[in-house]
């Protein structure tokens, strides 16, 4: 079988992929899994701070429930380490674009080469409320995801920060879990009359009070206190106020994006506008699920392996 990067060899000082592989998370090491058992070439990269790093669990992810982050990074990064044409490097892409009919990268620690298709799976940074003291809850009793995390706040007091009608609708949500909700918006933008309308048919309080602080211990809300000297007793705070993407080498690759800041892909194949370039994870979607973005991973790297089966003839 005559070696599908072999055009490239001559244009790289270091390497020559079939796919790059932005991004080692859930996502990201999904469609390794699935292109390495293609027997595909594959450079796999990614380090820093994974988004859900300071969580106790994962939630809503079959036969991994309640397992931490740590160990099921751990377990994906043994699953992998027994293909040969796999090659995982702890380093960030800095620098990605265009060359003729594939595309040239280079990563932080000075490695750089050609791949014939890219996967950005590059993830989401939550954009976190300025509140004192909330990086210490953070991932652990602050959390963005209701669908991750409300469950374990069932019946407790539940505090939805956010302004404006996005803040009433979080809170509105958190009902699902919790008859004891409160919004907090901390001196911003309140929400509509019509949204307030139903903050009040489902007995939820709003306070607009500046929030001075978060307190606790251990990472475990216990309070939060307001400017005025006031404070309420809360078990966990949902927040509402956004996430940009985590990488803007979409930009440099020209991938348009939507209304949301999601980066634009075709359904069936998770292609970008830009040829060659696929997304996958939380980079593209409104579902932040572990288990969404494992499936969107696997999906994008049947759909590189058939373009490169095609560009090869053989589909």
């Amino acid at each position: 079988m005559a070696d599908p990067t072999s055009s490239l060899r001559t244009r790289s000082v270091h390497g020559a992929y079939d796919a790059l592989i932005v991004g080692a998370g859930p996502a990201g090491m999904s469609a390794a899994l699935v292109l390495a058992r293609c027997r595909r070439k594959i450079l796999l990269c990614g380090s820093g701070k994974r988004r859900n790093e300071a969580s106790h669990g994962i939630h809503g992810l079959l036969t991994h429930e309640c397992r931490t982050p740590a160990d099921f990074i751990a377990s994906a990064e043994a699953d992998l380490a027994r293909y040969v044409s796999l090659q995982r490097r702890d380093t960030e892409v800095v620098d990605i674009h265009a060359d003729g009919d594939c595309f040239k990268f280079g990563c932080s620690d000075g490695f750089s080469g050609w791949t014939k298709k890219v996967l950005l799976a590059t993830g989401l940074s939550d954009e976190l409320p300025a509140l004192p003291g909330i990086d210490t809850f953070y991932g652990r009793s602050v959390h963005h995801c209701p669908y991750c995390d409300g469950f374990e706040y069932a019946d407790r007091p539940i505090a939805a920060f956010g302004e404006g009608d996005k803040g009433a609708a979080l809170a509105l949500m958190m009902r699902q879990w919790s008859q004891n909700i409160v919004l907090l918006t901390s001196g911003g933008a309140r929400p509509s009359a019509a949204m307030y309308d139903r903050l009040r048919s489902h007995s939820i309080q709003h306070i607009e009070t500046k929030i001075a602080g978060l307190e606790g211990d251990d990472g475990v809300l216990r309070r939060i206190c307001f400017a005025d000297g006031a404070h309420i007793d809360c078990a966990a705070l949902f927040f509402s106020t956004g996430c940009r993407q985590k990488s803007d080498l979409w930009r440099a690759l020209g991938c348009a994006r939507d209304e949301k800041g999601g980066i634009i892909t075709d359904p069936l194949t998770e292609e970008t506008t830009a040829a060659g370039v696929y997304v996958a994870g939380d980079v593209s979607r409104d579902v932040l699920l572990i288990s969404v973005a494992m499936a969107e991973g696997a999906k994008a790297a049947v759909a590189i392996n058939r373009a490169l089966l095609r560009e090869d003839g053989l589909l």
